[in-house]
């Protein structure tokens, strides 16, 4: 997320505030974020959304001229949208932030002006690829509210991802934290500790920015039409609840994946690090199993396996991030599997943190 507020018209009644929020590749750990366990995420430069608020006379969410359409061809026209993209544009995620920020705010005593706003977004970030696309409207919507209303030092960065996710339970989307927290430290490696002490004490983890440089050259693949996403729901979370002691050892097994991977890249040991991306899809698809997961979703993994790169889901299924251990040669090995088999493959474009000193201030003290 962008954190410096672009004012676009000059006076502070008329400054207008864009931000940028990023698509977010789970490198390690996921999705054991849900399970009291540790991971590894950042944000990536292919990918972002996109909010924009203005003052207004009247207090309008602004839809979207194509993932809001209301306006249609045909008949046929609006079952294939609706095939293809679902019921669901970016308006209610706007209003549901625009809730829970006011009402976080009247909770905890944080006094907010009565000037209206028109609040709007884009997004190029690809639907149905686990790239974290739904909360980086709200991320990026979070932050225009923030500097509209002058409140960015009296909500600490810890807390602006439950406020995300929150806002996105409002709509019954079920997710962790994970995905929110690469979001709001808007760009750089975090590693993040849920650990269950920790998160009762407090309401969320232990997040620790390190350098976005330990990263070695990586790839995403996603397919253009991701439709065989994984349909059948999956019973993990309910078997994890009634204590089944596979799921709960396999996901403490994936949180330590994170830890590994950690001093992995800090010793910049790459070879461990392939395994260790290789493991934490085994362990998911050992939990989840194939039906659930997808077979065009296993068909990208393996399309990377298949020329030796290391590969794992970048979130819960749609796309998938890929190491080349041998270099540019096995890069364009990869290249050509993924256009046989109608992938589509680029490079990873890092992102460096984009904290500002005054979101810096409100961090909590080690």
């Amino acid at each position: 997320m962008d954190p410096n507020p672009k004012p676009a018209i000059s006076g502070n009644d008329k400054a207008v505030f864009e931000h940028r929020s990023f698509a977010r590749i789970g490198f390690l750990g996921n999705p054991s974020d849900v399970y009291f366990g540790r991971t590894i995420s950042f944000t990536i430069g292919n990918f972002w959304a996109w909010a924009k608020l203005e003052p207004s006379d009247h207090l309008l969410i602004k839809p979207h001229p194509f993932h809001d359409l209301v306006q249609f061809d045909s008949l046929d026209n609006l079952v294939y949208r609706l095939e293809n993209d679902g019921y669901y544009g970016g308006v209610r995620l706007l209003m549901a932030i625009c809730k829970v920020f006011r009402n976080y705010c009247k909770d905890n005593g944080i006094q907010l002006h009565e000037k209206n706003f028109t609040l709007s977004y884009d997004t190029n970030i690809p639907r149905q690829t686990g790239l974290s696309g739904s909360s980086a409207i709200v991320s990026a919507a979070l932050s225009c509210l923030l500097d509209f209303y002058n409140v960015r030092q009296s909500i600490r960065i810890e807390v602006r991802p439950n406020l995300i996710l929150n806002a996105e339970k409002e709509l019954g989307i079920v997710a962790g934290l994970q995905d929110r927290v690469a979001q709001v430290y808007g760009g750089g490696l975090v590693h993040m500790d849920f650990s269950k002490e920790h998160m009762d004490k407090v309401g969320y983890g232990i997040y620790t920015i390190m350098d976005i440089n330990l990263l070695p050259p990586l790839h995403l693949i996603y397919a253009e039409n991701p439709s065989d996403s994984g349909k059948v729901h999956s019973t993990v979370r309910r078997r994890w609840l009634d204590g089944d002691e596979f799921i709960i050892s396999s996901m403490a097994e994936i949180a330590k994946l994170a830890e590994e991977g950690r001093t992995a890249l800090l010793k910049k040991d790459y070879s461990k690090l392939k395994e260790l991306m290789n493991r934490n899809f085994d362990l998911r698809r050992s939990m989840f199993g194939d039906e659930c997961l997808g077979a065009m979703n296993i068909e990208m993994v393996e399309v990377a396996r298949k020329v030796g790169a290391a590969a794992k889901f970048t979130g819960s299924g749609g796309a998938v991030v890929v190491f080349c251990p041998d270099g540019p040669s096995q890069v364009k090995l990869l290249e050509e599997e993924c256009r046989k088999s109608g992938f589509i493959v680029e490079p990873v474009k890092l992102v460096p943190t984009r904290l500002s000193s005054s979101d810096l201030k409100t961090l909590s003290k080690p």
